[in-house]
């Protein structure tokens, strides 16, 4: 029987080169994922400036002696 020790106990994997569409892979992954954080951030930033102008802005009433003259108008031409 063979004395055990590192090297033949553990087998050690060599890891293969990267190849040219391994590598293609991964720069268009990493900028796939960059530009999905700018958007995700840039829609945070829209949603956030939409909410505050939203909750600063009084609510608009709509005048009723308005659609009245339009329901009377559309009412008139038929």
């Amino acid at each position: 029987m063979t004395k055990l020790t590192k090297s033949n106990l553990f087998k050690v994997h060599e890891t293969k080169p990267e190849t040219a569409m391994d590598k293609t892979t991964r720069v268009v992954r990493q900028m796939v994922d960059e530009e999905t954080e700018k958007r995700a951030a840039k829609n945070s930033r829209l949603r956030n400036a939409r909410l505050e102008r939203e909750a600063n802005t009084p609510p608009v009433t709509k005048n009723s002696a308005a659609s009245k003259s339009r329901h009377s108008k559309a009412a008139s031409t038929r």
